[in-house]
């Protein structure tokens, strides 16, 4: 393996040799199940919505001694820490590293500028850190697309990242669950992550977008589009 190469999470074996059927995560949303290595996006309006989502998910990583990211940005910290509920002491899951609640400013805009490389970089250092304190076994990591960003260039630079992050996801032990309210997102926006996202969580089920398109195939179809722009 070349220097700077990620290695891969390799799912478990068989006795046949055959890779055994990858484990079934307990999302904590009833009906819902997902599975190592899926890039889900979370569709819902308004903020309640968000945390019915949300808060059940990181709830069940932390039941089970999961290491849980969570980022978002549009709600205060002590907002997000309240929706917990007196019963669960998210205090000390904060205090003993379980999970980490961050602002866009110190993930998406760490550097005072979105970059989709930077990004990609800080899951890679984040995961690997995790997994290489042998503490974790597992990772949750969930994350709204910050409002800063819904505007050209920048809206670009984030989908790019968003289709590569379907080549990240697949070589840890993870869940990442990106989640979008459609109150405040255009019609542009929601094509955007359609194509970039593999499965859809709606309506509190888990579904395949038919919309998906793999990295090499939303990115040449980006090229063809900034191409078509630029004859105009």
């Amino acid at each position: 393996m070349s220097e700077g190469e990620k290695a891969p999470f390799v799912t478990s074996m068989d006795p046949g040799g055959a890779a055994a059927p990858a484990p079934v995560v307990d999302s904590g949303i009833p009906g819902v199940t997902v599975g190592p290595g899926d890039h889900i996006c979370a569709l819902y309006r308004r903020e309640k919505e968000r945390d019915e989502i949300v808060i059940p998910f990181l709830q069940a990583g932390l039941r089970d001694g999961e290491k849980c990211i969570c980022v978002i940005d549009s709600t205060p910290r002590p907002r997000v820490l309240a929706s917990f509920g007196q019963g669960f002491d998210v205090d000390a899951c904060i205090a003993s590293r379980q999970l980490d609640l961050l602002s866009a400013g110190e993930s998406y805009l760490r550097s005072g500028a979105f970059s989709t490389d930077g990004m990609l970089d800080f899951w890679h250092d984040s995961f690997g850190a995790v997994l290489s304190g042998g503490r974790f076994g597992f990772i949750r990591a969930t994350g709204e697309m910050p409002w800063a960003l819904r505007d050209l260039p920048e809206r670009e630079d984030f989908f790019r990242y968003e289709a590569a992050l379907n080549r990240v996801a697949p070589r840890y032990p993870t869940v990442i669950l990106c989640l979008y309210d459609l109150n405040h997102f255009g019609g542009g926006i929601v094509m955007d992550l359609l194509k970039t996202h593999p499965k859809l969580l709606i309506g509190g089920q888990v579904v395949e977008n038919p919309y998906y398109l793999t990295p090499d195939e939303f990115l040449t179809s980006r090229a063809l589009e900034d191409k078509a722009r630029s004859r105009r």
